[in-house]
């Protein structure tokens, strides 16, 4: 494996212990500063597309792989956003555990960006796949994980505080 697969590899490691060792606590949950991430990522990913005006203009499948992108991330935000624990404490505030089910799946993307890369470098040009469209795709495809998962966790936080109940997903033992 060459050094340039290894940096990031080595990378991934050590953020992942340290997301796994800061999502043992629990930590609490603002609902109504929710939308400020999804902004941020939104914003910064805008930009970094808007970079790519160079690129000559998408064709048909470019949307339609651009329009898959947003539906799949917001499925797996969606998915992600119900594993995260959320409990309302006695002083009426809310405290947010994440599950390590949504860890896994933020690592198995990673997983799959790195394997996709190398696959593209080897393949891409016999597949007539564009280097350019299989990243904007995984940008757009953060986006959509990023906002639906607020939104699920939103949505989840102010019916705890009117009273309802977390319906989370629970990873059988």
């Amino acid at each position: 494996m060459s050094p340039q697969t290894m940096g990031p590899l080595i990378g991934i490691g050590v953020a992942l212990i340290i997301i796994l060792l800061r999502n043992r606590r629990k930590r609490t949950l603002r609902p109504h500063l929710l939308w400020v991430m999804p902004l941020l990522v939104t914003t910064a990913i805008g930009f970094g597309l808007w970079a790519n005006t160079q690129h000559p203009q998408f064709g048909p499948l470019a949307w339609i792989a651009f329009i898959a992108a947003l539906a799949l991330g917001g499925v797996a935000g969606w998915w992600r956003g119900k594993t995260i624990t959320i409990e309302k404490e006695l002083d009426g505030s809310l405290k947010a555990q994440a599950s390590p089910l949504g860890l896994i799946l933020v690592v198995g993307l990673f997983a799959a960006r790195a394997g996709l890369r190398e696959v593209m470098a080897v393949n891409g040009a016999a597949w007539h796949l564009d280097a350019v469209v299989v990243t904007d795709a995984f940008m757009i495809f953060a986006i959509g994980l990023i906002i639906t998962q607020r939104i699920e966790i939103y949505i989840r936080a102010r019916r705890i505080l009117a009273g309802g109940t977390d319906s989370h997903v629970e990873l059988a033992a």
